[in-house]
């Protein structure tokens, strides 16, 4: 099975399935020295890891890692960094019944037409459980390009069709975590837990969108062709489970304006700064970052396990009823909002170190 890497200089490769022994992560091109806070790394895995609120999956899983190698008194050695989480709380009798079933909107027909062969259990690779081995290497990642001055913070904006209004300027993104759906407007977090709890009442699920903030950043990151910075944010995140949709700067609404709306304007500071008076381009133009903030938005469908009676077939082609079993998210949004930043750090990572070769 091939893709399972991702990166160039800061390069991940993550193994394991949602029911085997164990998941985790080998972070190739960590710079030696970097000082890794581990208390750091559990808690972006306790941000993500699921039993965490009345709106997530009720799985049980500590997510406490064990770094194998590539650490030595607290310091990265330059050499493959492993990690492993064991996994604790798998019930893979509720997935007996799927064994030669295809589940409606799941991986589990595409893999076994692919691989003549596939983990029925909790959907194996295809599970979204494996997104913890990168949360593991996103925050390694966070703590390196930290040194450059560069911020990422991500936040819920939608729910279905609950939308936050107010654009990240006017939003004290500290108080994301202030509440189990990570949206910082409080009034409109109300509105997502109740629609959540409604649709999970009714044995349904619901998507979202993720707004993602990267701050900070140098011009100059990105390569031009097919290394566009958005391009690569684009490919990172549209490797999430479940997303659907990625969109930059003014995105599908930048389609509905002329070119004198939508165009960045440039100026010098006081300070002998060229930046724009506007940001329409989010923060990339020409594939390079040009400065300004970075912003972007992840769509996610619905949570295609939905414990309702729906149609399918079976190996045979076979006409079957299948219902949902087990610990499911109703809305995977609020877990998913340190996954898209840890994504967005991974790039970030590798684009810094990237940036290190082009230049004298």
């Amino acid at each position: 099975m091939a893709g399972n890497s991702f990166g160039q200089i800061f390069r991940i490769t993550t193994f394991g399935e949602s029911h085997g022994k164990a998941i985790g992560v080998v972070i190739d091109g960590c710079p030696a020295g970097l000082q890794i806070d581990l208390d750091l790394v559990q808690h972006e895995l306790d941000r993500r890891k699921p039993g965490q609120s009345a709106i997530t999956t009720q799985r049980k899983e500590s997510d406490t890692f064990e770094i194998l190698s590539g650490v030595f008194e607290g310091k990265a050695l330059g050499s493959p960094i492993a990690v492993v989480i064991k996994n604790e709380d798998a019930k893979s009798d509720d997935y007996v019944h799927l064994k030669d079933a295809y589940r409606p909107s799941h991986a589990d027909y595409t893999y076994e037409m692919k691989y003549s062969i596939r983990d029925y259990r909790g959907g194996g690779r295809a599970s979204a459980r494996e997104t913890a081995a990168r949360v593991i290497a996103g925050a390694i990642a966070k703590q390196f390009i930290r040194h450059s001055g560069i911020q990422i913070a991500a936040y819920v904006s939608a729910v279905g069709a609950i939308k936050l209004a107010k654009n990240y300027t006017e939003l004290d993104l500290l108080q994301t975590d202030s509440n189990m759906v990570r949206c910082p407007d409080p009034e409109t977090a109300d509105k997502m837990i109740e629609l959540i709890q409604d649709t999970r009442a009714k044995g349904d699920t619901v998507g979202g969108v993720i707004t993602c903030v990267i701050n900070g950043c140098p011009v100059g990151l990105g390569e031009p062709v097919f290394d566009k910075l958005h391009a690569d944010l684009g490919k990172a995140m549209l490797s999430i489970n479940a997303v659907h949709g990625f969109e930059y700067g003014s995105g599908f609404d930048g389609t509905k304006k002329y070119g004198s709306q939508n165009n960045d304007a440039f100026f010098s500071t006081a300070d002998n700064r060229i930046e724009t008076k506007t940001n329409s381009s989010g923060g990339i133009q020409g594939g390079i970052s040009n400065g300004m903030d970075i912003y972007f938005n992840v769509a996610f469908k619905p949570v295609a396990t939905i414990m309702q009676s729906q149609a399918s077939v079976d190996k045979e082609g076979n006409a079957v009823e299948l219902k949902g079993k087990g610990r499911h998210d109703p809305c995977v949004v609020p877990r998913a909002v340190p996954i898209v930043e840890a994504m967005a750090a991974l790039v970030i990572a590798d684009h810094l170190l990237r940036q290190r070769t082009t230049q004298l």
